[in-house]
């Protein structure tokens, strides 16, 4: 199951897992970007079937999770990808927006992971993955509640393996660096910030969200059995140096 998966990166990691032999579970919180998302796979062959619930609703999500696991089977991989951010300035930044940034990218993965944990507990199995970010190592100006939250996330990653590793659960975390994304629009039209980026990065570009599924390929299979509590960055290099 990938939270947040009607469009962007998680969108682009369920067509990659499912490509490695899965059956992925699609899930946002607006139903008509979901079914276009289920569509889309379906139409090229894939495995696929789709759950609309907010993860920061506990209820809904321990319904969900429930639901899935009686009427559709066992989740064996987690990928927390459901994630919301918002620029301004840190003396300006609204109440509501830090609010909401931590209700979706760390309650969120707290609620989902917490009740599909339980359910791979008893099964003494599972695997889930966080997708974090290089803001959870850098700061930037006017995200520093998004850096924040991702700073927490890696940290509730390494919290998860030392609780559930005994389980054999491996909890992980996969930051992406500067990908060209709806929600990196702005930036990639911002011809100052994308000139920075480029002379920032030693890759010397932006990443394609496919150059992610290798990675998360990796840290989904059995091949990072003994990998637990570790933050994978993909990033063209830039948490490399100053």
């Amino acid at each position: 199951m990938i939270t947040g998966s009607s469009r962007g990166i998680g969108l682009t990691l369920a067509r990659g897992l499912a490509d490695a032999g899965a059956k992925v579970l699609l899930n946002a919180r607006h139903p008509g970007p979901l079914d276009e998302a289920r569509e889309v796979l379906a139409v090229d062959g894939f495995d696929v079937q789709a759950r609309c619930f907010d993860v920061t609703d506990r209820d809904a999500v321990t319904e969900a999770i429930d639901g899935i696991e009686r009427d559709i089977g066992p989740i064996d991989v987690l990928v927390n990808n459901a994630g919301v951010q918002h620029r301004a300035p840190l003396e300006n930044f609204p109440e509501a927006e830090w609010r909401r940034l931590f209700a979706v990218n760390v309650d969120g993965v707290f609620f989902v992971s917490q009740c599909v944990a339980r359910h791979m507990i008893g099964r003494r199995r599972g695997k889930i993955l966080n997708i974090c970010s290089v803001q959870s190592e850098l700061g930037r100006p006017s995200i520093a509640p998004y850096a924040a939250t991702k700073g927490a996330l890696k940290m509730l990653t390494k919290g998860m393996c030392l609780d559930w590793g005994r389980h054999n659960i491996q909890v992980n975390g996969l930051g992406p660096g500067y990908f060209e994304t709806e929600l990196n629009k702005a930036l990639v039209q911002d011809p100052a910030f994308d000139a920075w980026l480029r002379q920032r990065t030693p890759a010397g570009r932006w990443g394609q969200t496919d150059e992610l599924i290798g990675a998360a390929v990796f840290l989904v299979s059995p091949a990072s059995d003994f990998v637990n509590g570790h933050i994978l960055y993909v990033d063209g290099g830039i948490t490399a140096g100053l």
